[in-house]
Order: C-alpha cells, then sequence, then structure tokens
C-alpha cells in the first residue's frame, strides 16, 4: 500500500483532521464555557468540554477560533483526494460526529443549557457545514483544474518525446515508432539526419 493510499483512508483521515482540531485547541488554550448542571459527574463534565471545544462557541472571539479551525482541516481532504464527493463526505463526516455527540451529551447532562442553547448552536452548525461544503467545492474545482492543466502539458512532453524517435524509410516509405537500423519492409539501411523526423518530412 501506497502511503498516500493509508492517508486517504477514512478512518485514518477522520483520526488526522481530529488530532489537527485538537492541537489548534491546545495551543490557542481554547475552552467554550458551559453552565454545566449541578447534578454532573466530573467525567461526564470532562466528556462533553473535549467535545464542546470543537464545535461550540458563545463570543466572538470563540466563533473565529471554530470556524477558522474547521476551515483549515477541511483542506486536508481537498488536497488528497482529487474527488469533490470524497472530499466534501469526508469532511460532513468529521464534522459530523462531534457535533452528534457533543449534543447528544448535552441533552442527556446538561440539559438546562441545552434548552437555553439548542437554537443558536444548531444555526451555526449548519453554517459551518454550508461553508465547509463551498470551501471543499471551490478547492476541489481549483486543483482538478490545475492538475489537468499539468497532465495536459505532461502529455504534450510525452508527444514531442515520441515524434523525436520515430523514423521513415527513405526507400520505401515505411514509418517506424523507433529508430532501426534496417527497415523490416526493404531491408534498406535507415540513415536518419539529426534534425529529420517524421513530422518534418
Amino acid at each position: 500500500m501506497k502511503v498516500i493510499d493509508f492517508f486517504r483512508s477514512k478512518i485514518i483521515l477522520f483520526i488526522i483532521q481530529i488530532l489537527f482540531l485538537s492541537l489548534f485547541i491546545y495551543l490557542f488554550h481554547y475552552s467554550v464555557d458551559i453552565d454545566f448542571d449541578n447534578d454532573i459527574s466530573v467525567p461526564q463534565e470532562l466528556i462533553i468540554q473535549f467535545l464542546a471545544n470543537f464545535v461550540l462557541f458563545r463570543n466572538p472571539s470563540g466563533m473565529i477560533f471554530v470556524y477558522m479551525s474547521w476551515i483549515v482541516v477541511s483542506l486536508i481532504p481537498d488536497f488528497l483526494y482529487s474527488n469533490f464527493k470524497r472530499a466534501y463526505s469526508m469532511n460532513i463526516m468529521t464534522f459530523f460526529f462531534p457535533n452528534f455527540f457533543a449534543y447528544t451529551f448535552l441533552y442527556q447532562h446538561s440539559v438546562d443549557y441545552f434548552n437555553s442553547n439548542f437554537l443558536f448552536h444548531l444555526l451555526q452548525t449548519v453554517l459551518i457545514g454550508l461553508i465547509i461544503t463551498i470551501i471543499s467545492l471551490i478547492i476541489s474545482l481549483s486543483l482538478k483544474k490545475i492538475r489537468k492543466v499539468n497532465i495536459d502539458a505532461q502529455l504534450e512532453d510525452l508527444q514531442i518525446v515520441a515524434n523525436s524517435i520515430k523514423s521513415k524509410c527513405s526507400n520505401c516509405g515505411t514509418e517506424f515508432d523507433s529508430i532501426p537500423t534496417f527497415c523490416y519492409n526493404c531491408n534498406s539501411k535507415i540513415i536518419i539526419k539529426p534534425e529529420e523526423n517524421v513530422e518534418s518530412r
């Protein structure tokens, strides 16, 4: 298995994206303020806080951090996959899991906060999802166009090389995709001048 195929695996890519998000949270010391219910246990509080830091915010600086983190992380599949649908589905899958579990745990273990903030967070979640989709589309199409230009240039170079090694028998006119010593058709010795090729004849 090639290295690039290893990183294109959905599980591996999901882990990489989550690790990058976790790194951003750690480096920028980001933590969203949540009003936990009084009866919530410490382990439950830690799990909810961990998940909420990926997707929730309560002020403009938090909004900028969450948006920028997801935009940066969403670029990873765009560069690994040449297909927009694969990149988009990967980003949505990664985006879905922390949101789903954050909302589920808040609903189960911090009902007051969930009920008072659900609509706000839901709208922001939908908006971030749309932004990720649009960016994935733009980046994927741009990369596809760049790759096509590079492929066309490579094909043109290959065509030039292929034409440069073609030859023609001066006696019977038989064309070759190489430069043989003798013509297989009339057994004449083939002599090619350095500047000659099939196209110039």
